[in-house]
């Protein structure tokens, strides 16, 4: 078996991560991400992101890309674009989804009670005021 020496590599400093790929794809794939319980998350590679108030990304992988440390200028760029997909995407498409979620076809049930409801209000507003003529109510206290 051939010794190989390892120390070199411990004294070369460790290079940041390189996550220009991702913010290119937060601008031209915006449908590969989601935001779920305040992570960014990566649907085809299951990666996760988690930005705090300052703009500073914790990676939450399996593999071993949360390994590395993001510069600081790329991550000011990343953050950047996080918020620019949030705002200009993911916030307009999920007000579209609850628009919509408002005129879902609803269950069998609740069509059979808003159909009696809605009729029983229609039944009510066509019916007329009762009214009796006046000779009426005379004749009947007479007798």
């Amino acid at each position: 078996m051939t010794y190989v020496n390892f120390s070199a590599d411990y004294a070369r400093p460790m290079r940041n991560l390189d996550v220009a790929p991702m913010i290119s794809a937060l601008h031209f794939q915006p449908g590969d991400f989601e935001l779920k319980q305040g992570r960014l998350r990566h649907v085809p590679s299951r990666h996760q992101f988690l930005f705090d108030r300052s703009g500073r990304v914790t990676i939450d992988a399996i593999c071993g890309c949360a390994g590395r440390a993001i510069s600081r200028e790329q991550g000011e760029q990343l953050f950047a674009a996080f918020q620019t997909w949030e705002e200009f995407y993911w916030r307009p498409l999920e007000i579209d989804k609850e628009f919509a979620s408002h005129f879902r076809t609803p269950n069998a049930w609740v069509r059979l009670f808003r159909d009696i409801r809605i009729a029983w209000l229609r039944f009510m507003r066509r019916a007329e005021p009762a009214s009796l003529p006046v000779g009426i109510l005379t004749t009947a206290d007479a007798k």
